[in-house]
């Protein structure tokens, strides 16, 4: 039915995403280890990825406990669902736009990978950014808001672009009303 309304979805849109996405996260790296369900889209993606990829996979039906190597993934999955209301399973909080729904995912990653601690037991623990070695410290709310970061001089990566300048359309909403600001850019 929805088919019918919207048209077909394209079939090669998780293909072309986590391409992508791949390709942003492994720029520069000489090889990764990329650990993963059984999706098959994604051994094809590793094959044309630039560096030299290792590919581990996990059965999405192994237990979802500390010892799982798709932990870290499945912790944030729960996180999003424990502190969005909009991604709780049956609400009537869901997302009415693509767009508000990729932006607070943006929020909640910032918040997740460069100012909460990985445990949450542990006083000062160090964010996932500083166990990387992206970061000496956490950002402090103070730091994060403290300079406006132009896209003019940090540039963006190819498909965040249009979420940046907030083009991204939801196809079941007729009317697609775009809040532009004049005097902000």
């Amino acid at each position: 039915k929805l088919e019918k309304i919207h048209g077909r979805p394209d079939p090669k849109a998780v293909y072309k995403d986590m391409k992508h996405l791949l390709e942003v996260v492994t720029g520069g790296q000489p090889q990764v280890t990329i650990l993963s369900d059984e999706h098959e889209t994604y051994p094809r993606i590793l094959k044309v990825l630039p560096c030299e990829s290792t590919h581990l996979v996990t059965s999405s039906k192994e237990r979802r406990d500390a010892g799982n190597p798709l932990f870290p993934i499945n912790l944030v999955d729960t996180l999003i669902r424990h502190s969005s209301a909009n991604h709780k399973r049956e609400t009537i909080a869901w997302s009415k736009r693509r767009q508000s729904s990729a932006e607070r995912l943006a929020v909640f990653l910032v918040w997740r990978n460069y100012m909460k601690g990985r445990r949450e037991k542990e006083r000062g623990s160090q964010t996932p950014a500083q166990v990387r070695g992206m970061l000496e410290q956490r950002v402090s709310v103070r730091e994060l808001l403290e300079r406006r970061l132009f896209v003019s001089r940090i540039g963006l990566p190819g498909r965040w672009v249009d979420y940046y300048w907030r083009k991204i359309s939801t196809r079941v909403l007729t009317r697609q009303r775009q809040h532009k600001l004049i005097y902000a850019m």
